[in-house]
């Protein structure tokens, strides 16, 4: 008995520590890509990668997503770390096992988009995006926004038609 908690507890361990080198991993991605915007975009005429479909253009962005709620860093910093907390509380209520592998995943990811914009809004009071899609006039993002939108679709995809309700009850109900 005393061995299986044990091997619980190592499995939870590990289970984090991988959680967040995954996160790390994938903060410095963010942030590395930024610094090269930042380097090679900033006060530069846009990079066109397809002529009227995609470039990169440099923007600071005070605001959310599109822009919206411009200047309100302090409302945006303490949202990101509510997410964060909420993330890492549901991490550790998901099974150890592989079917949840995609929910941590995804945990991990929205995590690293949270925590990769919440470092700009707190270094330079913006954030630095720099992906265009032209063609459809969509609103200028960067790396951490990707990881926070696909891994939503995927959450999203996931919850709709890999998981079933009863799978999902240990997030509502008490944890034995």
């Amino acid at each position: 008995m005393r061995e299986k908690m044990n091997n619980k507890k190592i499995k939870n361990i590990q289970s984090y520590l991988l959680a967040v080198l995954g996160c790390a991993a994938l903060i410095l991605a963010d942030q590395f890509t930024k610094h090269l915007a930042v380097l090679h975009l900033k006060n530069q005429e846009p990079f066109i990668i397809w002529k009227g479909v995609f470039k990169l253009e440099y923007l600071e962005n005070r605001g959310a997503a599109f822009g919206i709620m411009q200047n309100r860093q302090v409302l945006f910093s303490l949202g990101a770390i509510l997410i964060v907390c909420l993330i890492g509380y549901f991490y550790g209520r998901m099974p150890h096992t592989p079917r949840f592998y995609l929910l941590r995943i995804c945990s991990v990811m929205v995590c690293a988009g949270a925590v990769g914009n919440l470092i700009d809004r707190v270094r330079q009071n913006y954030v630095v995006d720099f992906f265009y899609f032209e063609l459809i006039d969509f609103p200028i993002f960067n790396v951490a926004d990707c990881y926070v939108v696909v891994s939503c679709i995927l959450f999203g995809f996931a919850i709709l038609f890999y998981y079933k309700e009863e799978e999902l009850s240990c997030f509502t109900h008490k944890k034995e």
